[in-house]
C-alpha cells in the first residue's frame, strides 16, 4: 500500500514561494515609488520621468527575467497613463 503524499510544499518550495512574494512587493513598491515621484516632483523633466520609467523596467525584468510581457500587461500602462497625465503628451 502506498503512502499519500503530503498535501505540505516542501521546505525549498517554501522559501522559493517566499523569495517570490518578497521580490513582488518589493517591485510594487519600487513602482508605487516610481509613479508618486513622476506625479508629485514639479522640478521633474520628461525626459528624467521616462528615465525613471524605463530604469524601473529593467530592474523588474532583472528581477522576473521571464516576465516582460506581464509588466507590459500591468505596469506600463499605468507608467504610461500617468505620464500623458503628468506632461499631457499623446
Amino acid at each position: 500500500m502506498e503512502m499519500p503524499q503530503s498535501a505540505e510544499p516542501s521546505g525549498i518550495q517554501q522559501n522559493e514561494q517566499l523569495d517570490e512574494s518578497r521580490k513582488i512587493r518589493r517591485l510594487q513598491l519600487m513602482i508605487s515609488m516610481v509613479m508618486s515621484v513622476i506625479s508629485q516632483d514639479p522640478d521633474l523633466t520628461v525626459e528624467e520621468a521616462a528615465e525613471m520609467a524605463a530604469n524601473a523596467r529593467r530592474t523588474a525584468l532583472a528581477m522576473f527575467p521571464d516576465k516582460e510581457l506581464a509588466y507590459d500587461i500591468l505596469y506600463k500602462p499605468r507608467l504610461q497613463r500617468l505620464m500623458n497625465e503628468r506632461f499631457r503628451l499623446q
